[in-house]
């Protein structure tokens, strides 16, 4: 029997109330569900009107044990929406926002609503089609990396995470210290799900999202750029966007208290 995604509920040793609303967080490639922790200490201090949920992506963290073939969104959707069976909020950060938006196109009756945190409905760069993201020279290098040295790889991509952030270095220390404190995913779990930065376009679905759809975003952000949110915002019209000044992919770690204010803002509004 194939094994099933483990998840954890934060706080752990508080009572659920009757009425909690679940909100599923998903990390981003090559890290793991340790990167909410600031976030989540925030909001159990504050109150207690939301069962948070985290979930280490498949090959990742607490499950980097888990493989699946192929490594694709589906595969993973399927995966998380065998193990949260209650409706919930999600909340995806870079590749967890692709997973989360694909959440919400797959399994609709399950996502009661969906935000983003820097991601894209596609992260390559296209010249020729006017689409900002990623070089595709970059995300060449990192599949060639993987295959040297797994951990410099993420180590080079954190770094690139935290550019633009006005603390960089406290950003990259606290980003990593978070992340080493989980499992790694193996070399072909990174490989794999790098693949999915490079190969999943999810733009022409955005317009089928019928739930409430927040984007949030780093302005200084050099893997989702700032040119990208007007295109993203012209593809779902029914979403709404908050871009934070001087931030950069990591907007929940470099400037914790504002996002924590506009994410309880938004839960908030949800009911």
């Amino acid at each position: 029997m194939a094994k099933s995604l483990e998840f954890s509920i934060f706080p752990p040793n508080r009572p659920l109330e009757e009425n909690a609303i679940p909100v599923v967080f998903l990390h981003g490639w090559g890290l793991n569900s340790a990167v909410w922790q600031p976030l989540l200490t925030l909001f159990a201090n504050n109150q207690t009107n939301y069962q948070f949920i985290t979930i280490d992506l498949p090959g990742f963290g607490n499950n980097n044990d888990i493989e699946l073939k192929p490594y694709s969104l589906t595969n993973i959707c399927q995966q998380i929406n065998q193990i949260i069976e209650q409706p919930a909020i999600y909340i995806g950060w870079s590749l967890g926002g692709l997973v989360a938006t694909e959440m919400a196109l797959q399994h609709p009756k399950q996502v009661l609503a969906l935000a983003t945190v820097a991601s894209s409905p596609y992260f390559v760069d296209q010249p020729i089609n006017q689409w900002p993201g990623i070089k595709e020279h970059i995300l060449k290098n990192f599949h060639q990396q993987l295959a040297t040295d797994a951990a410099k790889t993420i180590n080079g991509f954190l770094k690139i995470q935290a550019m633009g952030s006005p603390h960089i270095r406290q950003d990259l220390k606290l980003i990593t210290q978070l992340v080493m404190a989980y499992p790694l995913a193996s070399q072909q779990t990174l490989d794999d799900s790098l693949s999915l930065l490079s190969d999943c376009d999810l733009r022409s679905n955005l317009v089928q999202i019928k739930q409430p759809f927040l984007r949030l975003y780093g302005r200084n952000d050099s893997l989702v750029p700032k040119a990208v949110i007007d295109k993203v915002s012209n593809l779902a019209p029914n979403s709404s966007h908050h871009i934070f000044e001087h931030a950069s992919h990591a907007p929940f770690i470099s400037h914790l208290d504002d996002f924590y204010q506009v994410l309880l803002s938004w839960l908030k509004s949800q009911h």
